[in-house]
C-alpha cells in the first residue's frame, strides 16, 4: 500500500542518526508530508507517492543549519537589513533557522517590545527565527516574565559595550539574572572597566589596524573568567558567544561543566593584521579578529571539542559606515549567507569532517536553545533541511549577498562546496541559487525552560 507524501528527496547521502545518537552518513529517501520528515528509507520513491520526487544523486542532505548568531537591525537601523532580507540572505546560502540578537532601536527589553518584533516578522520570514530579550541592570522583572514565550530562544548579556545601547557589567547583577531567571543565556564577554581604560589610553588613535590591540585579549579573557565563575556560582548554563583568543581556550577546556562555547567563521579564516590590510573596517568586529596564535589555538578548540558551535555574528553595515574614519566606522560584517560554503570549503580541505559540522551548524545548536524538532534528521523532525553538493566550486562574489549592505568580506573568494537547496517547513524555498516560493518562515517553538 502507497503513502502519498508531499515531497520525497532520494538518491542523497543523509546525514543520519544512529541508536547511539552517532552521525552516520548514508544513502537514504527522505518522505515529507505536512512540513515534517514523515519517513526515511532506502526505496522509499518505488513504493510511495509524492507530489514532487527530488533527485538528489550525488548531494547530501544535512539537518537544516542554525545560524545562533545574527543581527538583523529591525526595528531602528534597516536601513542596513531588515527581517525580510536579512531570512532572505539565510536560506540563500544554506540556513534555514536564526536567532536574532536585541540590540536593535529600541533594544529589545520587555515583553512588550517582543510582543511587537514578533508582529513585525509576520508574514516575512524566508527561514524560521528565534528572538533574543536583552538585559540591562533595570529589567530583571521583565526577565522572570518571558518563559516559554513562542519565538524566544534566551537572555542576551553584553558584558561590554559594542554595537547598541545594552550593558550588564556589573558581577552583581550579572549573578542575579544568572540565578532568577530560566532558559540559555547567551553572553558577549569584555570587561567593560578595562575596554574604558583601553579607549582613553588609544582615544586619539584612527588607525583600525589597532582595533585587536584596544580590544586586546586581557579584555575578553577577564570576561570570560568572570562569567565563568559566576555560572558556576549559580549552577546556570551560559553560552559564551564569538570566543577569539587563546587564553579564553586554554582557560575554557578546563571550565565547561556549565559553559558552551562559540566562534565564528571569520576567527577561523582570518588573522590580524593581514585583515585589515587587506579590508581595512570592513574587518572590524567585536571582540576583534586577532594574530594568527589564537586562530591556530580556536582550530585546536575545534579539533579537542572545546567549541561547541560555530555561528556567524552576522551584523550588517553599509559600505558608506564602515568607510568612516576609525573609531567612528561601526564593528560587525555580514555573514549568514556565506557561512554553510566556507564550512563545506573547510570539508573539502579536511580541516573539518562532515559529521563535525552537523554538530556544530545543527545539532550542538539544538541542544544548547532546545528548538523543538530541529537539529537532527529523523522521523517526526521539522522538514528543515540543508540541501549541499560537497564537489561544486564557487566563487563567493557581492553580487550574490542578498543582505541589504550588498558586500561580503569573502568578495572574490574560491570555495569549493555550495549549498544546493533550502528546504524551510517541508517547502524548497532555494534551490540552485534561486528564490522559490513565498516567505514561510515562522517563529521557532522552544523546549519548555527549566
Amino acid at each position: 500500500m502507497t503513502e502519498d507524501f508531499d515531497l520525497i528527496l532520494t538518491g542523497a547521502s543523509c546525514a543520519l542518526s544512529d541508536s547511539k545518537n552517532k552521525i552516520r552518513i548514508e544513502e537514504a529517501s527522505i518522505g515529507i508530508k505536512a512540513n515534517k520528515i514523515h519517513a526515511i528509507s532506502l526505496g522509499l520513491e518505488k513504493k510511495s507517492s509524492a507530489k514532487k520526487i527530488l533527485q538528489l544523486k550525488g548531494l547530501h542532505v544535512l539537518p537544516g543549519v542554525i545560524d545562533t548568531q545574527v543581527h538583523f537591525r529591525e526595528p531602528g537601523m534597516t536601513h542596513k537589513e531588515d527581517l525580510a532580507s536579512g531570512t532572505l540572505a539565510a536560506i540563500a546560502g544554506g540556513v534555514t533557522s536564526v536567532l536574532e540578537m536585541p540590540n536593535t532601536k529600541p533594544a529589545i527589553t520587555t515583553r512588550e517590545l517582543f510582543l511587537q518584533k514578533c508582529e513585525m516578522a509576520r508574514g516575512r520570514l524566508w527561514c524560521n527565527i528565534g528572538f533574543f530579550i536583552g538585559a540591562t541592570p533595570k529589567n530583571i522583572s521583565e526577565l522572570k516574565n518571558i518563559e516559554n514565550l513562542l519565538g524566544c530562544c534566551g537572555i542576551k548579556i553584553f558584558m561590554g559595550s559594542s554595537t547598541g545601547d545594552l550593558l550588564v557589567s556589573k558581577d552583581e547583577t550579572i549573578f542575579e539574572i544568572l540565578s532568577s531567571t530560566k532558559g540559555p543565556i547567551a553572553v558577549h564577554a569584555e570587561d567593560e572597566d578595562l575596554l574604558s581604560q583601553r579607549k582613553l589610553q588609544f582615544e586619539n588613535c584612527h588607525d583600525v589596524r589597532e582595533h585587536s590591540n584596544i580590544r586586546n585579549e586581557q579584555v575578553a579573557l577577564l570576561a570570560t573568567q568572570r562569567i565563568v565563575r559566576l555560572a558556576e556560582k549559580a549552577k546556570r548554563r551560559v553560552h559564551i558567544l564569538h570566543i577569539s583568543s587563546q587564553e579564553e581556550i586554554e582557560y575554557l577546556k578546563n571550565h565547561k561543566d556549565f559553559i558552551s562555547i562559540e566562534t565564528t567563521p571569520q576567527f577561523l579564516l582570518m588573522s590580524a593584521p593581514e585583515c585589515y590590510e587587506s579590508l581595512g573596517s570592513k574587518a572590524q568586529m567585536n571582540p576583534p579578529i586577532r594574530s594568527l596564535r589564537h586562530q591556530e589555538a580556536l582550530w585546536k578548540g575545534l579539533e579537542n571539542g572545546t567549541v561547541d558551535v560555530i555561528g556567524t555574528d552576522h551584523a550588517p553595515h553599509t559600505l558608506q559606515e564602515k568607510a568612516l574614519s576609525y573609531p567612528q566606522s561601526p564593528s560587525g560584517m555580514p555573514g549568514v549567507q556565506t557561512l554553510v560554503p566556507l564550512m563545506l570549503d573547510l570539508v573539502f580541505k579536511k580541516r573539518l569532517s562532515l559529521e563535525k559540522l552537523v554538530e556544530l551548524l545543527c545539532r550542538n545548536p539544538a541542544k544548547i536553545y532546545r528548538p523543538k524538532n530541529k537539529g537532527n534528521l529523523r522521523v517526526g523532525a521539522d522538514a528543515d533541511l540543508t540541501i549541499v553538493d560537497l564537489k561544486k566550486s564557487m566563487k563567493i562574489e557581492n553580487s550574490w549577498i542578498k543582505s541589504k549592505v550588498g558586500w561580503t568580506p569573502y568578495d572574490q573568494l574560491k570555495v569549493t562546496g555550495w549549498p544546493f537547496a533550502t528546504i524551510v517547513n517541508g517547502q524548497i524555498a532555494m534551490q540552485e541559487d534561486q528564490i522559490l516560493g513565498t516567505p514561510i518562515g515562522h517563529l521557532i517553538d522552544f523546549e519548555k525552560r527549566i
